[in-house]
């Protein structure tokens, strides 16, 4: 067992993908305030694109939703509003998010989140080995198989990368 296992949080989101029998590896790293995928990515030694982020969005009627996106690319949130469909998308102010998810804006998981919400992924996921996603805290990730995340979080696919 690795140092960053030995030490790793028990979190709702860890608690969801040992429930749902997921193999996923810890990582933990140095939280910086602002830092996102950017800092994540260098601390781990690992690609940018394939650190995934977890963002809490709403449409017009403030209905949540979670959506993945590749570290290094922004949500065209015109575009997800299209592909939805609705008539407009924004993401939530941070204390809307946590409300929404349970977690801690820059600690956001798709796993185990406090309210059930649609989830959106980019189709392009899909196409990395591993991903590295938050796991329910500031400063870890989890590794796991961009399949896995079809199977339990079961999204939609789509195509919203800027």
């Amino acid at each position: 067992m690795s140092r960053n296992e030995a030490h790793a949080p028990e979190t709702p989101a860890t608690r969801f993908l040992r429930q749902h029998g997921v193999a996923f590896s810890s990582h933990l790293y140095e939280y910086e305030e602002h830092g996102g995928t950017t800092v994540s990515s260098r601390e781990l030694n690992v690609p940018e694109h394939a650190v995934v982020k977890t963002l809490i969005m709403e449409d017009e009627n403030a209905q949540p939703m979670v959506v993945l996106m590749h570290g290094d690319h922004k949500v065209s949130t015109k575009e997800l509003a299209r592909q939805i469909p609705c008539k407009h998308v924004e993401t939530c102010k941070p204390e809307t998010a946590n409300r929404h998810s349970g977690y801690l804006v820059g600690g956001t998981s798709p796993f185990g989140t406090r309210k059930k919400m649609p989830v959106y992924m980019e189709r392009t996921v899909l196409d990395l080995p591993l991903v590295y996603i938050n796991g329910g805290r500031r400063g870890f990730l989890v590794g796991i198989h961009p399949h896995d995340l079809l199977r339990v979080l079961q999204p939609r696919l789509v195509q919203v990368a800027n």
